[in-house]
C-alpha cells in the first residue's frame, strides 16, 4: 500500500490546495480507509467510527490488541446524536468548559457504535478536537472518526507527520500533515458520571482545571495485573501499563528536592558501557562524568507545557540516535506535570527507575 501524503496549512484552510487535500482525505474515510490526522495533542489514526471493518483496520495497522478501546472524534455537538444515549449534566458542564479541546468523556454508547470501538464496554470515549484541520476533515467526512494515536501499539506517540510515517508508512492509506502538535501529550480521559469524577488518563486538561468545573476528582491507579495481557477489556483508553515506550531502556530520575544535575550524573554513572541519551532540561549542566552522551535539549524545567510538547519528540530523537539507555528526569507532580509523569512511568515500566525506591 502506498501512503498518500497531504500537506495542509492550518492557516490556509479554505484555499483550493487545502480543500482538494481534505476532500481526498475525507473520501478515504467515508470509503472505509485509514487516514492519519493532526490533532492538538498527538497525531491520530482515523477511520469511520461507525464502520466495524474500518475500525478493525486501525487495530491491524497498529498491531493493537482488541482489549484496548479507542476514542471517537467529532466535529460538532450534532455528531453526538447516534453515538451516545444521553449527556449527563456533569458531562455537559465539562463540554461547555473544554470542547473543542483535549478532553475525552466516557459516555453511554448507542448500539450504532461497534463493539470493536469500546472493546465491548458500555461506555464510548468521545472528544471534539480543537485543531482546525482535524475539525475540517471530520466535518467533510460526515462521520465520527475513531482515532487512537498514529503509531505502532506501545510505541512512542507521534507529534509530527514524520513520526507517523516512521511507524505506519505503507500500512495506512493517507496522512494529513499540518505540522507539529501543540500540546504533545494525549487528551485527558474521564468518566463524568462517577463521584468523584474519575480521571482514567491524565492529559492536557489538568485535574485542577477539571475540579474547578466538575468538583472533586480522583485519578485512576492501574492494577499491577495490567503489566500483563489483561483478561478483560480495559475500562478506558490509555490505562494500559505499557505505552509510549522507546526501544531504549528508559530510566527515570526523581530529584525529590535534591540537585537535579547531581541526580542525573549519579544515574548516568550506574549505566556505564551503555550508549547513553539524556532528556536534559535547560539550565542543567552536562555532568562531566558522562562524556559522549547524546543530549536532547528538553526546555525550561519550570515550563511544563514546553516539557510536554517536547517529550515524545525527544524520546524519538534519542532512540533514532541509537541510544540503548535514556535518562529522563520526572517533572513535579502538578498541573501538566502529572500527565508527563504518567507517560514516562508507562514508558519506563519494568525498565528501571532511579531514585524512586522501586524497579
Amino acid at each position: 500500500m502506498k501512503t498518500l501524503h497531504f500537506a495542509v496549512n492550518a492557516a490556509a484552510l479554505g484555499t483550493p490546495v487545502a480543500d482538494a487535500a481534505l476532500e481526498r482525505a475525507a473520501a478515504i474515510l467515508r470509503s472505509g480507509g485509514l487516514v492519519a490526522l493532526p490533532t492538538e495533542t498527538v497525531y491520530g489514526l482515523g477511520a469511520n467510527a461507525l464502520d466495524r471493518e474500518a475500525v478493525e483496520r486501525i487495530f491491524a495497522a497498529k498491531s493493537r490488541p482488541a482489549w484496548d478501546p479507542v476514542i471517537v472524534h467529532i466535529a460538532d455537538a450534532l455528531m453526538l446524536d447516534g453515538l451516545v444515549e444521553a449527556i449527563p449534566e456533569s458531562a455537559q458542564r465539562l463540554i461547555d468548559a473544554f470542547w473543542p479541546g483535549p478532553l475525552t468523556l466516557l459516555l453511554s454508547r448507542t448500539r450504532a457504535v461497534p463493539d470493536v470501538v469500546t472493546a465491548g464496554r458500555p461506555l464510548v470515549g468521545v472528544r471534539m478536537p480543537s485543531h482546525p484541520v482535524a475539525l475540517d476533515l471530520i466535518r467533510r467526512s460526515g462521520v465520527p472518526v475513531a482515532a487512537p494515536s498514529a503509531n505502532r501499539f506501545g510505541h512512542i506517540s507521534p507529534t509530527t507527520a514524520a513520526h507517523v510515517l516512521r511507524d505506519l508508512d505503507g500500512r495506512i492509506d493517507a496522512i494529513v500533515d499540518a505540522g507539529p502538535a501543540s500540546y504533545g501529550v494525549e487528551s485527558t480521559v474521564l468518566d463524568p458520571a462517577q463521584c468523584p469524577v474519575m480521571i482514567y488518563r491524565p492529559g492536557a486538561v489538568t485535574a485542577e482545571q477539571i475540579e474547578h468545573v466538575a468538583g472533586a476528582v480522583k485519578i485512576y491507579q492501574a492494577d499491577d495485573a495490567l503489566r500483563h495481557i489483561p483478561e478483560e477489556a480495559l475500562p478506558s483508553p490509555g490505562v494500559g501499563i505499557r505505552h509510549y515506550a522507546p526501544k531504549a531502556r528508559l530510566v527515570l530520575v526523581e530529584a525529590a528536592g535534591k540537585d537535579l544535575g547531581s541526580c542525573i550524573a549519579e544515574a548516568a554513572c550506574a549505566e556505564q558501557g551503555e550508549r547513553l541519551g539524556i532528556m536534559l532540561p535547560a539550565g542543567i549542566d552536562v555532568p562531566p562524568e558522562i562524556p559522549g552522551a547524546q543530549l536532547y535539549p528538553w526546555g525550561n524545567w519550570d515550563a511544563l507545557q514546553t516539557l510536554a510538547r517536547g517529550l515524545y519528540a525527544g524520546l524519538r530523537a534519542l532512540d533514532g540516535d541509537g541510544c540503548t539507555v535514556i535518562l529522563c528526569p520526572l517533572p513535579p507532580a502538578q498541573g501538566l506535570g502529572v500527565a508527563v509523569r504518567d507517560r514516562l512511568r508507562k514508558a519506563g515500566t519494568k525498565k528501571g527507575e532511579y531514585g524512586l525506591g522501586e524497579r
